[in-house]
């Protein structure tokens, strides 16, 4: 998008030079990375950067309300309602944001009709790959030509400050070992990189939910031989992953009531989700309604897509729909599906056979005590399939994970 950079990069780049780049992450990390990093980054103008900070803006406008918590109290299914919410009353916060926006070409006939601009697809209170990114872009950088007034970086000016930022809101006064990521088969998960990474830098461990003692409302786990008190939780672990697994065994249940610090408590994975895109008002936000608020469809239904409230990594989409398939839902059902105006990817990046489409994935922290969230880094992917995601772009090159890179 950035056509200098572009050049540059596109005349540097060869099938060998992507090669010794994976090989480099191989080496770092053997056996870790089993997801796909795409073959370039994302050079994002300062016209496109502005519009998308300006939709950061929005939406934290709406995620700082005082009566958020309380709009977003239905979003929480009652079994899987995590007690011990930090914070606690209508200043409750999430600890993390993570907002995606896809890249679409203006089409409103306005002064910036045919400029290139965001538009919201998707944001949870969740962590991302915070630990990963700044790797990524350290190697994009030192294997490739990256402009020097590029940064992937927002109110921090390097990888070592923002693992600082990282390791003082995970970590706090605790010491690492006190301190772990939870997950389920951490070992197993494709995003485990991240995990390795989390722990190099800050210390943390991921340590597996069936690995856990509970005793009374004190958590334990073992480390070289040890016996260590959980005292706070960096949360990677969500209950749609939970269901894959019907006959595990474990003492810890995320909804036990337990004296730890949640670090990414698990209610704003709902609160802040799907759920809150209707309450979303911005020129950058698609139109999104709940099915149940709806008297009437909307005449041009072609134009929309159905999503399940209650659903992670694109599970349950459907992208082409009809008044007969929302008809076919149950009315006690229609409270957990999403009806949101669809967005038209336009292709932007510049590949060796043609143009892919983007999104680009903005990475928020929210230490207690802050009056907003902070907005550190992002992530991006790019895809040549129908929508974002590994099972639309398989056999493809030029797609899969990457990082962007902000022209400020």
């Amino acid at each position: 998008m950035i056509q200098p950079a572009r050049q540059a990069y596109n005349q540097a780049f060869s099938p060998e030079r992507y090669r010794v780049f994976l090989d480099k992450i191989e080496a770092d990390f053997p056996g870790q990375l089993d997801f796909r990093v795409a073959e370039t980054p994302i050079f994002v103008p300062k016209v496109l950067t502005d519009k998308i900070l300006q939709a950061c803006d929005d939406i934290v406008n709406v995620i700082t309300r005082d009566d958020f918590k309380a709009l977003t109290e239905k979003a929480i299914p009652a079994e899987q309602r995590v007690p011990n919410e930090p914070y606690g009353g209508p200043k409750a916060h999430t600890q993390f944001m993570a907002v995606d926006f896809a890249v679409c070409k203006d089409s409103s006939g306005g002064v910036s009709d045919g400029e290139l601009m965001p538009q919201l697809i998707e944001l949870q209170g969740f962590p991302s790959l915070y630990a990963f990114q700044p790797y990524i872009a350290g190697l994009f950088r030192s294997t490739y030509p990256i402009p020097d007034n590029l940064s992937h970086l927002f109110t921090v000016s390097n990888n070592d400050d923002y693992l600082d930022q990282l390791r003082r809101m995970i970590v706090g006064d605790c010491h690492p070992d006190e301190v772990i990521l939870l997950e389920i088969y951490p070992e197993k998960q494709k995003t485990r990189i991240d995990f390795t990474l989390t722990e190099k830098h800050l210390g943390v461990a991921a340590v597996c939910l069936t690995k856990i003692k509970k005793e009374g409302r004190s958590l334990f786990y073992k480390k070289d031989g040890r016996k260590i008190r959980i005292k706070r939780i960096y949360n990677r672990l969500i209950f749609d992953d939970l269901q894959n697994y019907p006959d595990l065994q474990s003492e810890f249940h995320l909804t036990d009531d337990v004296d730890v610090d949640w670090v990414g408590h698990p209610n704003w994975f709902f609160r802040i989700s799907k759920y809150t895109l209707p309450l979303l008002k911005s020129p950058y936000v698609p139109a999104s309604y709940y099915l149940s608020d709806l008297d009437a469809y909307p005449a041009d239904l072609e134009n929309y897509v159905l999503k399940p409230l209650f659903s992670f990594a694109g599970s349950g989409v459907k992208l082409n729909i009809t008044s007969a398939d929302l008809d076919a839902i149950p009315f006690h059902q229609r409270g957990g599906y999403l009806l949101q105006r669809k967005v038209k990817y336009e292709p932007v990046i510049q590949s060796p056979d043609g143009l892919v489409k983007c999104e680009i994935r903005m990475l928020f922290i929210w230490p207690n005590g802050d009056a907003k969230p902070t907005l550190l880094t992002n992530l991006g992917r790019l895809s040549r399939g129908e929508m974002i995601g590994v099972n639309f772009n398989k056999n493809k090159d030029w797609v899969g994970g990457s990082v962007c890179f902000f022209e400020k």
